[in-house]
């Protein structure tokens, strides 16, 4: 699969790496903007206040499935339900919210873990299917929480639930959800 990633920072930069040692095509683009015409699928991994700049520098994005992986640490446009709403409107395909809840420090460490962790993930039906394989090729298990509605609620899930987990002495971590049996 091509893949553009649009963000080349820790998440950007780490999700390329490991789709790269998956056997995808990935082309990364940073603030100088580029092309994305031939690509299967966009993530955008860009702090929150600069989606628009950011994907307005990009050309070729009309219509393709996007995740988005940003989170509002950096500010939200008040006009958006969620940032993947944002990114829809820019893009106009098929979106999820997807890789926002894991920690990119920890993308080195995936394939040490006993079990795949988990990586939640809402999107529209037309992002489903290229957002699981892109979570599996990334080295996580896909955990579908709805529609684009559920967007938001995964936006903040990170600064209610992960972020305070994290600063309460567990430091960065994994986490799985599993159906009982499957631990």
């Amino acid at each position: 699969m091509k893949i553009t990633v649009i963000g080349r920072g820790k998440v950007g930069g780490g999700l390329a790496e490991r789709w790269e040692r998956a056997g995808h095509t990935v082309t990364r683009i940073g603030r100088d903007g580029g092309d994305a015409s031939d690509a299967d699928a966009i993530l955008v991994a860009v702090p929150s206040g600069q989606i628009a700049g950011a994907l307005g520098n990009v050309s070729g994005l009309a219509g393709k499935v996007t995740l988005a992986a940003t989170n509002p640490f950096t500010g939200s446009d008040e006009k958006f339900e969620s940032l993947t709403h944002q990114v829809k409107s820019i893009i106009g395909g098929p979106v999820a919210k997807a890789f926002n809840t894991n920690f990119a420090d920890l993308y080195d460490r995936i394939d040490e873990q006993r079990a795949r962790p988990s990586n939640l993930y809402a999107a529209e039906d037309g992002a489903r299917e290229i957002t699981e394989r892109l979570s599996r090729d990334a080295g996580y298990d896909p955990v579908y929480v709805g529609g684009l509605e559920q967007a938001g609620v995964l936006e903040r899930h990170l600064s209610r639930l992960l972020g305070p987990t994290a600063q309460a002495g567990l430091g960065r971590f994994f986490y799985r959800y599993a159906k009982p049996g499957e631990l």
